[in-house]
């Protein structure tokens, strides 16, 4: 027989006892050691006179579950303090590999293309002064300016490489010219004529069009890189220098130190319990993973380029003969074209007095050219050449790709910060021991608005990151651009033929244009002068262009010649000089 017993029938001696084994157990919970909470405590360097021997009623908690606790408010606050310390130095380790890889790159790089410009420079004063003296002196400043110009505008200086390289041929035409012709006296004005229609004279043949897209894609993919590695940099510190939401404070204590307040503090939280934490306190910096991978893949590309068509070593090392090749084609043409500029702007004054010219020298007395060895390229600064910078820069990017929304699984993969995705049976849920049940969340804000553990509101979007992702866009547009050799800076400066005032081809098909890559040549083209653009005060004589410009039209109609569209260009310089100094060598001696 089976006896049934309701309180009603519950003796009083029964209900005594009952509640006396309560109060026993009650207070056998709250007498549970907290040395173990106490040592860790004070192990990160808090003073423990506010931190319980035995646990007590944990009502005053407002992060972790009330129950019996070792932690004081104070030691709750303080907890919440560290949860956010230890947040912000989690995200900074899991960065620390991308952001130091794109801050060596950028010195790298830096350096390197600096260094290749200054060795460049050295070399040619230094020859040319040796062997020249006062000749190349007398003229050096054109080329001396150029490397000024080109300096700014790699600095990152609003300048145009189109306008730089026209201005740096009509100098060097001015004075090739007067040599050609020292029976005559030239004045500013003259000379200004002659430049202004170098369009109709095309005085260096296609030499100007070919530098000018050579050097001006180099230049561009060089600025653009550097530009681009310093934004990667600058973004990576911006993002992780985040302002911690209380409600992510609030589940950053739960998961990490609430164990602690348990008595419990080698208990480490679930790992799906970490992934929905750091995907609701990381949700902004996850909006930004789809611009940084469109980011990272053009750096790639115009990295592909720099190692290819593009590179500023090949550039360097094609200026010396194409310039050569353009004073030749003056030299050789300059009876024809003298003839011309005479007819076009008015017969000049023969020279007060003439020094009787010396012999000219053999052609084949003439010192060749002088290219960089490999072992005189620049490689002190950089420590290595051009395709090993680029083929390390491509390794260190690939795998930067997806960081944002890779970054919580980062950080909950640390056997310091969660447990292991094998021990979700033993680790902390929340609550107490045992395995974490809500699903994890997806990336981004808006996946958010389910997440159990961090409260956002998934309708106001952060403004911070909202201006990161701007400036991800804008340096990625930069970048597609320089993958053409486009600047973004004078895009409206292209003309007809979509060259471009930063000096790039546009429709024109790069590869070609470069030894062992085709013999196609794209039409010869000079971008238009963009009137909103900055420019230098005209000179003197830029004064007077129209009137000296109508003398030449009216002087040429009815001719038919057709005038060719004008070549613009330039280089790295050094190298220009020795073409220069090499051509004109035998008239000056």
């Amino acid at each position: 027989m089976v006896h049934r017993f309701s309180s009603n029938q519950c003796s009083p001696v029964a209900m005594c006892v009952m509640t006396v084994l309560a109060w026993n157990w009650c207070s056998a919970m709250a007498g549970r050691s907290c040395t173990d909470t106490r040592q860790v405590y004070g192990e990160k360097g808090y003073s423990l006179s506010t931190a319980p021997l035995t646990q007590i009623s944990g009502e005053h908690l407002k992060l972790c579950p009330q129950d019996y606790t070792c932690c004081s408010s104070l030691m709750e606050e303080t907890l919440a303090q560290q949860s956010e310390s230890d947040f912000l130095s989690a995200i900074e380790d899991s960065s620390q590999f991308i952001l130091t890889s794109l801050v060596q790159r950028h010195r790298k790089f830096d350096d390197f293309f600096r260094e290749l410009t200054d060795v460049a420079e050295k070399s040619m004063n230094q020859m040319f002064t040796t062997t020249y003296g006062r000749l190349y002196t007398q003229n050096s400043h054109v080329f001396l300016n150029l490397f000024v110009e080109l300096r700014r505008y790699y600095s990152g200086g609003t300048v145009s490489l189109g306008e730089v390289l026209a201005e740096f041929w009509s100098r060097l035409l001015e004075r090739v010219f007067t040599l050609i012709n020292p029976q005559y006296q030239f004045s500013e004005d003259y000379l200004e004529c002659v430049s202004k229609h170098a369009e109709q004279l095309q005085p260096f043949g296609d030499v100007p069009r070919k530098l000018r897209i050579q050097v001006s894609r180099a230049f561009i993919a060089a600025r653009a890189l550097v530009q681009g590695l310093a934004t990667g940099r600058d973004i990576v510190n911006k993002a992780i220098k985040m302002n911690v939401g209380s409600e992510c404070v609030r589940a950053l204590m739960r998961q990490w130190y609430c164990p602690l307040c348990r008595g419990m503090p080698t208990l480490k939280p679930c790992h799906s319990l970490c992934l929905n934490v750091m995907k609701g306190c990381l949700a902004n910096q996850a909006d930004l993973d789809s611009e940084w991978n469109s980011f990272i893949d053009a750096m790639v590309v115009v990295a592909d380029k720099l190692g290819g068509p593009f590179n500023m070593e090949l550039a360097a090392d094609s200026i010396a003969v194409k310039v050569s090749e353009g004073i030749m084609n003056l030299q050789d043409n300059s009876v024809t074209m003298s003839t011309k500029v005479f007819q076009g702007c008015g017969s000049p004054r023969p020279a007060p007095s003439r020094s009787k010219r010396s012999p000219k020298e053999p052609r084949a007395n003439r010192k060749p050219f002088r290219n960089y060895s490999p072992e005189e390229k620049p490689t002190t600064a950089a420590g290595t050449n051009l395709d090993r910078l680029v083929s390390d820069l491509k390794e260190r990017l690939r795998p930067m790709k997806g960081f944002w929304v890779s970054l919580p699984h980062t950080i909950c993969n640390d056997d310091k910060i969660a447990a292991d995705v094998t021990n979700e049976d033993r680790c902390w849920n929340g609550q107490a021991r045992g395995r974490y049940l809500p699903e994890v969340m997806g990336d981004g804000l808006v996946s958010q608005i389910n997440n159990p553990e961090v409260e956002l509101d998934i309708a106001r979007p952060d403004v911070r990151t909202r201006q990161l992702i701007m400036e991800l866009r804008v340096a990625t547009n930069r970048l597609r651009h320089a993958q053409a050799g486009q600047d973004t800076d004078f895009m409206d400066m292209e003309g007809e033929d979509s060259s471009g005032s930063g000096g790039g081809d546009g429709g024109e098909r790069y590869s070609d244009d470069w030894p062992g890559y085709g013999p196609y040549s794209p039409p010869y083209s000079k971008p238009a002068r963009n009137p909103s653009a900055p420019s230098r005060p005209s000179r003197p004589r830029e004064r007077d262009r129209e009137r000296t410009g109508s003398k030449w039209n009216r002087a040429n109609q009815g001719r038919g010649t057709s005038a060719a569209p004008p070549s613009l260009t330039a280089s790295l310089i050094p190298l220009v000089c020795v073409s220069l100094v090499l051509s004109v060598a035998p008239m000056w001696r």
